[in-house]
């Protein structure tokens, strides 16, 4: 074996949340690891051009709206001076912290770290491209953990600087004074909130009826109604079919209800979603299936069609969530240990950070329809809640769906303040399938957002007192 050669026990492919989280337990479960990744710091997407960063930009875009909205209840602000450069060093030091962090794990656990691009040449060995030359690293078992890219449209001029991917909009450059989104999802949206509150005149653009497809339509109502307000467009059912270079800005053609033949815009996010890294990691040298969208298909055990490989995260399937990577990682690196476990979650939260943040898990209201699923529902609306009115709020909503036989917990969402924290109580309920009279009798601290939850089950079991329900 040359010096460019190492072995390792387990290999993982990808350093983001999946990736790590895999690295870490089988590190922990005593396996000799190591971990490729591409750029100089661990954390993926997620923590570098995604989750974290975005995150924080959200706080500093809900503080301006907050300060906005109080002067009406008598506390008056000046208007906010925006320093971008101070905004987009503090942003990145969240982010290097947390880099940080994990560049002392990975040492504390003896992990062997390389940088560098890596590929399959058999169904035991990856060639690396890193800095110092190529490296081959052979391995026993490999969990791959390559996640995913945002898509892109070749018909679009991708080289123009003033169209932008999601990684672009949160580099924060400059706040364009006209910015248009393509794609009214959850990274679209939560965008819109950013650079909405430094001072860009907003529209936003979907295919569907609604924005945030795949929530249901009653959870979504209050920020769509809430962003009409705000924003200067929000055209549905509505496509673009070009985007054109000019001097003064890209000019950008419609097709749709209500939109223009045409408008020009400072710069264009487009946030039509992500497409996994299936067919960039070499996965036919190793006999690994990857199919046309570029997904590897695995099994409960994370498992593909190779024994000894496993894969993780966004390359293996929808939802693309960091926590839901993570599960999956730590179930990859225990099988490959020799453990007996697997991935049997029964649902996986879903948390839009727009204002109002939208959060659901389980059964939707759609879905439950689709399935012919009887179901009781119960929704309550944040109007009644002291704590909802106190925050100077009252648009949000709790809702629940429970099985009309057994009354057991099918489904949940919120919209309002903090959803995606409440969201994890339900989450639980699920899992241990609890039933509307489990939640009732739950006695939830007063007042807060979270007896929201507790009301709503009160409402199926027909025991609430904070709102009065004719009875039929």
């Amino acid at each position: 074996m040359n010096d460019a050669t190492l072995h390792s026990e387990v290999l993982v492919l990808g350093g983001g949340p999946g990736g790590y989280t895999a690295a870490f337990r089988a590190a922990d479960l005593g396996k000799q690891v190591t971990l490729i990744e591409r750029y100089p710091v661990l954390g993926g997407v997620c923590l570098n051009v995604g989750c974290i960063p975005s995150k924080a930009l959200l706080h500093m875009a809900q503080l301006i709206h907050e300060a906005e909205d109080v002067q009406s209840h008598g506390l008056k602000f000046g208007k906010p001076e925006i320093d971008i450069d101070k905004i987009r060093a503090w942003k990145a030091s969240v982010s290097k912290s947390l880099n940080d962090g994990l560049a002392g794990l990975v040492k504390q656990r003896k992990i062997n770290l390389v940088q560098g691009t890596g590929r399959f040449t058999s169904k035991n060995s990856v060639e690396v491209e890193t800095p110092e030359g190529v490296k081959t690293i052979t391995f026993d078992q490999a969990i791959i953990a390559a996640g995913s890219h945002p898509t892109r449209i070749p018909s679009f001029p991708n080289d123009d600087e003033r169209l932008w991917d999601s990684t672009d909009a949160l580099e924060l450059k400059q706040v364009p004074k006209k910015l248009l989104i393509v794609g009214g999802g959850i990274i679209g949206l939560e965008m819109a909130t950013v650079y909405h509150a430094f001072g860009s005149e907003i529209s936003v653009v979907e295919l569907m009826d609604q924005i945030i497809p795949g929530c249901d339509k009653d959870l979504v109502r209050p920020l769509q109604l809430k962003i009409k307000k705000q924003y200067k467009n929000l055209w549905l059912e509505t496509r673009v079919t070009a985007i054109e270079p000019q001097a003064d800005g890209l000019k950008v053609s419609f097709e749709g209800k209500g939109a223009p033949e045409s408008d020009i815009f400072d710069a264009v996010l487009v946030a039509i979603g992500r497409r996994p890294n299936g067919k960039l990691i070499g996965a036919e040298a190793a006999g690994i299936t990857v199919n046309e969208q570029g997904f590897i298909p695995v099994d409960k055990q994370q498992r593909t069609n190779v024994a000894n490989i496993f894969a993780i995260g966004d390359i293996v399937g929808n939802p693309m969530l960091a926590h839901k990577a993570a599960h999956e990682g730590k179930v990859a690196a225990e099988v490959a240990a020799g453990h007996k476990a697997g991935f049997d979650a029964l649902t996986i939260p879903s948390v839009a950070y727009t204002d109002p943040e939208i959060a659901w898990m389980g059964l939707s209201e759609t879905q439950a329809k689709q399935q012919s699923i009887e179901y009781d529902k119960a929704v309550f609306p944040w109007a009644a809640s002291g704590r909802s009115l106190s925050l100077g709020r009252k648009e949000g909503v709790t809702k629940i769906l429970c099985d009309k036989q057994t009354g057991r917990i099918l489904g949940a969402g919120m919209v309002g303040p903090n959803a995606g924290e409440l969201i994890a109580e339900a989450v639980l309920a699920l899992e241990m399938g609890a039933d509307a009279d489990d939640i009732a009798l739950t006695i939830h601290p007063h007042p807060t957002l979270s007896e929201t939850f507790g009301f709503a089950a009160e409402m199926i079991n027909g025991t609430i007192t904070d709102l009065y329900i004719k009875k039929t």
